[in-house]
């Protein structure tokens, strides 16, 4: 793809290096039909962050797994039903269940332009449930985005977390820490660390991460679909990173 001043288009995930003053084009609302992408990544990689870039960028309506089964619980739809009772007995709700749940909203007039999925699909039968499911409806995916980050920068992120007992204020003891050490700013009530921020956990959902999520990535990957980004930069640089692949895809649609 041509750029102005004979400069030559990034490759998926690069930013222009010449002169950046281009990216704000690469950038642009896209113009595909359907912009239908899944976010993959360990916590504490910076998910959220770009979810709601993506989301206001797009115009994307946005559904992470656990929103969606409480939603279809609570409205008691048969699919909602069924899986509250395999919720309800601890057990995990069936790939078949789960991507019905997941197709209700993708089905929905929201997301006929597109929608961002988190949190599924988590493991390969998922993937090729949900695969199978789009294509019946003749849909695509786009892209599968992956936003990683070193676990040891996962671990500092996340084990610096405090949050205030009395109105969950957030706090980091590295990157937005307290003016006194222990209290809330804007309430004064003690920061505490939650129990899935101490180190320990955080090491072990990370190990769950890895073991579950490898044979997902490579899935993807072998289809092409695979988009990899560096989630220990800047959030704006991921940002940017993000729409330059977009992009890319837009043009080679």
């Amino acid at each position: 793809m041509a750029l102005p001043n004979g400069q030559v288009a990034p490759g998926i995930g690069q930013l222009p290096t010449a002169n950046p003053s281009v990216l704000p084009a690469i950038a642009s609302p896209l113009l595909m039909s359907e912009l239908n992408l899944i976010l993959v990544g360990p916590p504490g990689a910076g998910k959220g962050t770009q979810a709601d870039r993506l989301r206001k960028d797009h115009d994307l309506p946005y559904y992470s797994t656990g929103d969606i089964l409480r939603a279809a619980v609570k409205e008691g739809s048969p699919l909602g039903k069924e899986a509250g009772d395999y919720m309800k007995r601890g057990d995990l709700v069936p790939d078949e269940v789960m991507c019905e749940v997941i197709m209700e909203r993708v089905d929905g007039e929201e997301a006929a332009g597109g929608f961002l999925l988190d949190g599924f699909p988590r493991t390969v039968r998922q993937a090729e449930v949900l695969s199978d499911r789009l294509d019946a409806r003749g849909r695509d995916l786009t892209a599968a985005l992956l936003i990683d980050a070193p676990d040891e920068e996962v671990i500092k992120r996340l084990s610096g977390r405090r949050v205030c007992a009395e109105n969950q204020h957030t706090y980091h003891l590295l990157f937005n820490p307290p003016k006194r050490e222990g209290v809330c700013d804007r309430d004064g009530s003690p920061l505490l660390q939650r129990d899935d921020d101490r180190e320990e956990t955080v090491a072990y959902r990370l190990r769950v991460f890895h073991d579950q999520t490898k044979p997902l990535i490579e899935w993807y990957e072998s289809k092409g679909l695979l988009r990899h980004f560096d989630g220990s930069r800047a959030p704006d640089e991921v940002h940017q990173r993000i729409s330059a692949a977009l992009a890319e895809l837009e043009e080679a649609a």
